[in-house]
């Protein structure tokens, strides 16, 4: 660390403690005698500091303007800027900011204005300049801006399964958002000459999301930290560790969380009517299975579902069984699956839909709706925090030490809700078994 870093954290700490009494004094209460006296040494102390802090900025300027100018940005030598990580077209790559911001916390253990300091001497781009030197740190960790949060909504879409088959992503006002919807369609009938028309019309419901508490850990190795100044990839590792996190989680609970006790979204296999809950054939034909896959999308079609919005989401167990059919004729039953589609629409896969599923512990589920009258609602406030000391549970559920292993923990806490316009655009296969024994 430079010792005009050193000296403006040391000075910072001190101005904290200043700032402590002034609002006890504002607050109308009277400072005692050794209170006051603390006040007046803090005030000198920080007096000198920022004296030695402006000797230290001039013999700095000094010694760069007496240095030889040598060819490498923040992020390396003959890359780009370490505000700049490059995506298609040269353009900034999406969730970058986000990605340094999180880095260069880490890397000052969540002191917001060294942070800053860092951002400013390695030449990122202003705005995470400005992030960091403007947002509040809060009790939880820190507020990650608006611009940084809706980048890092946008960059989940290839990581969410649920999100990248086409739901709407939703602003939540306050938190919450209801949106109306039709359960009854009007009655259109024609009439004779001089007969009255009948009155008819639309029966509403409401779908109300509020926003639940996610929380992904992430764990980032102290050494990629510490290399960040000569790799120009790291921000991008980052930023794909999040994002990957993020959208795992997301599926999990938008595909088969329960909702139990108000705490969790409510999934897709929780939403469907029980009318839709369907149960596979154990050992079809492939006559029988093509007929309960077309059984399934004749249930949205009936629902008047707008089916240009609607797709397949299964394990990859599933997928490969089906991929693996072949006709009387040796010819692949389903074709298309190479493409990324089952009889017209497109799969997506997500090793969120368990395959241990019943009684013998080798069930998996199959999902067809209508993804374009799915919501998320979105509460754009993302949260961040860090430690090294904290500990966390593997894949495994082996708790692992991150002081141990040399890792710096991150925490995003996100707030938000899933759920239909309409349940009857919801069906699901259950008990499939198909590919189990491969």
């Amino acid at each position: 660390m430079s010792l005009v870093l050193k000296l403006r954290s040391e000075r910072a700490e001190l101005n904290t403690q200043l700032q402590e009494l002034a609002k006890l004094e504002a607050g109308g209460t009277n400072l005692s005698a050794e209170q006051l006296t603390q006040f007046t040494e803090l005030e000198t102390q920080i007096t000198a500091l920022s004296a030695k802090i402006s000797r230290a900025e001039i013999a700095e300027r000094a010694a760069a303007a007496a240095a030889v100018p040598v060819d490498e940005g923040a992020a390396g030598i003959a890359s780009p800027p370490a505000g700049r990580v490059e995506g298609p077209y040269g353009k900034p790559a999406a969730g970058a900011g986000m990605a340094q911001m999180v880095r260069l916390l880490a890397q000052a253990q969540g002191n917001q204005m060294y942070a800053a300091e860092l951002a400013k001497q390695g030449g990122f781009d202003q705005g995470v300049q400005m992030a960091l030197s403007t947002v509040t740190p809060g009790a939880g960790g820190v507020l990650v801006p608006e611009n940084f949060s809706t980048e890092v909504i946008e960059s989940l879409r290839p990581k969410s399964i649920v999100r990248k088959m086409g739901t709407r992503s939703l602003p939540l006002n306050n938190g919450n958002l209801t949106m109306p919807r039709i359960s009854g369609n009007t009655a259109v009938t024609y009439i004779g000459t001089e007969e009255d028309i009948p009155v008819t019309g639309m029966t509403f419901a409401d779908t109300q999301l509020s926003g639940k508490k996610a929380a992904a850990l992430v764990p980032i190795s102290n050494d990629l930290i510490r290399n960040a100044g000569v790799n120009p990839r790291v921000d991008q590792l980052v930023a794909n560790d999040l994002f990957t996190s993020m959208g795992l989680s997301e599926d999990l609970h938008f595909i088969r969380s329960d909702g139990g006790s108000g705490k969790l979204p409510k999934g897709l296999r929780y939403w469907a009517l029980p009318g839709n809950v369907i149960d596979a054939p154990a050992t079809p034909t492939l006559a029988q299975i093509d007929l309960f896959l077309g059984g399934m999308m004749l249930r949205v079609e009936a629902a008047n579902g707008d089916m240009a919005g609607c797709g397949w989401l299964m394990a990859p167990r599933t997928l490969r069984w089906l991929q693996s059919l072949r006709d009387g004729n040796g010819n692949k039953a389903y074709p298309e699956i190479e493409t990324g589609y089952l009889k017209g629409y497109p799969v997506g896969l997500s090793n969120q839909i368990p395959t241990t599923l019943g009684a013998g512990g080798n069930e998996s589920e199959i999902y067809f709706a209508n993804f374009a009258d799915m919501m998320i609602g979105e509460d754009m406030d993302l949260v961040i925090d860090f430690s090294k000391e904290a500990s966390y549970k593997d894949a495994g559920g082996n708790v692992v030490s991150a002081f141990q292993r040399d890792q710096t923990l991150v925490r995003v806490i996100a707030k938000h809700d899933f759920g239909p316009r309409h349940v009857e655009v919801i069906v699901v296969a259950t008990k499939v078994t198909w590919g189990a024994g491969m």
